[in-house]
């Protein structure tokens, strides 16, 4: 008789969730720490999503909703498809989620059965790994470099595939990186895809959080893609816990009863909230902050490089720099600990991202004021030169 190896046993923690207990600790004793490891955005709910909310919820009728969401807000965000993509998307296959997670969860169980693999990008985000192996499925990491943009290629999948492999996972802009895949190479990828009669996953919850080009989205490619998206980054509602599905037709009924197993609903206040966020002054508002996040990026981009990081591939979006530190350091996680305790400096480790190069590169997120990014870069400067 075999035994099977627990489900838990593959479950990688979120190494930075340490460093961000112990950067805590240490304020909570006088120290100052400026924060560039956590990746959420320090701006406040823009204020028509809070007065939304706030009109929605004196009502009193904060009832649950139906598992697939708020026929309101899904019809809202096919509209957004229209107008900001240009492409025509059934609010019927349009899912709300508790989060970007509750999405990626849907779709990797509408995508898997146990022992099947999806192909994911090493570095990149760990709950992509870590959701497939909660299902029974296996992911299958591809290492990926400065010479591909930190993305998959339709060569790699070639390389990689195999007779379990059933679905892949892409993300432009990615986490840790902020790259993107180019429109050619996403086609190409989709094809390969199609050819093999698999199943395409691709996040995008950045979309929005981009400074120098807009990618198109999977949707204006093929409506057989898995898109994930989020109110998270570019709405700026992290707490409100609200990001959406798109699948492919003929798919929702079976998310809808995984959904109604799983979660039952979202939020409904946060749906009411997120009716909001796509108008004029909303967006206006997210306009703005995506400027000063681009600004960010420009200040502390060449700071870090000047410092003696080496950054092959400038992002394109997020609000993350992925920076090798192995002229500091050949154990990343021994060198975040080090910056927090000596130079009061948080930043994330790349074992957080998988293990490819993972033990020399780190992430800087940029979601912390410029005053803030400018004593950080002096800490660091004080303490590395």
């Amino acid at each position: 008789m075999t035994s099977s190896k627990p489900r838990l046993a593959t479950i990688t923690p979120f190494h930075v969730m340490r460093l961000l207990a112990r950067a805590r600790e240490l304020e909570a004793g006088g120290r100052d720490i400026v924060h560039m490891e956590i990746g959420e955005p320090d701006f406040p709910t823009p204020a028509p999503i809070i007065a939304a909310a706030q009109a929605a919820i004196a009502t009193g009728k904060m009832y649950y909703t139906a598992a697939t969401g708020m026929l309101a807000l899904r019809e809202r965000i096919a509209e957004f498809y229209r107008q900001r993509y240009a492409v025509t998307v059934s609010p019927q296959r349009i899912i709300i989620t508790p989060g970007a997670s509750g999405a990626l969860l849907m779709a990797l169980a509408a995508v898997l059965n146990v022992d099947e693999e999806i192909i994911v990008s090493d570095p990149g985000y760990p709950c992509n790994r870590n959701m497939a192996e909660f299902l029974g499925a296996r992911a299958c990491s591809v290492p990926v470099t400065a010479s591909n943009g930190y993305q998959l290629t339709a060569k790699l999948l070639q390389q990689y595939w195999t007779e379990q492999t059933r679905a892949v996972l892409l993300a432009s802009p990615s986490n840790p990186t902020g790259t993107i895949i180019a429109t050619a190479q996403l086609r190409e990828i989709n094809d390969y895809v199609v050819r093999q009669d698999g199943k395409l996953l691709v996040d995008e919850i950045y979309h929005g959080l981009t400074y120098r080009e807009s990618p198109v989205s999977i949707l204006n490619l093929t409506d057989q893609a898995y898109v994930i998206n989020s109110f998270s980054k570019y709405f700026g509602m992290t707490g409100w816990r609200l990001g959406w599905l798109v699948v492919p037709e003929g798919v929702t009924e079976q998310i809808d009863r995984i959904a109604q197993n799983i979660y039952l609903a979202a939020p409904t206040p946060s749906q009411h909230a997120a009716l909001a966020a796509f108008e004029p002054q909303t967006l206006a508002i997210l306009e703005q902050r995506r400027e000063e996040f681009a600004r960010r990026r420009d200040f502390l981009l060449p700071a870090l490089r000047e410092l003696g990081f080496e950054i092959a591939v400038a992002p394109q979006g997020a609000f993350y720099i992925y920076a090798s530190c192995e002229r500091f350091s050949s154990d990343s996680m021994a060198f975040c600990e080090t910056l927090l305790e000596k130079a009061g400096v948080a930043i994330t480790p790349g074992i957080d991202f998988g293990v490819n190069q993972a033990n020399t590169y780190v992430r800087f997120a940029y979601t912390t004021s410029m005053d803030q990014l400018q004593a950080g870069i002096n800490r660091l400067r004080q303490f590395l030169l």
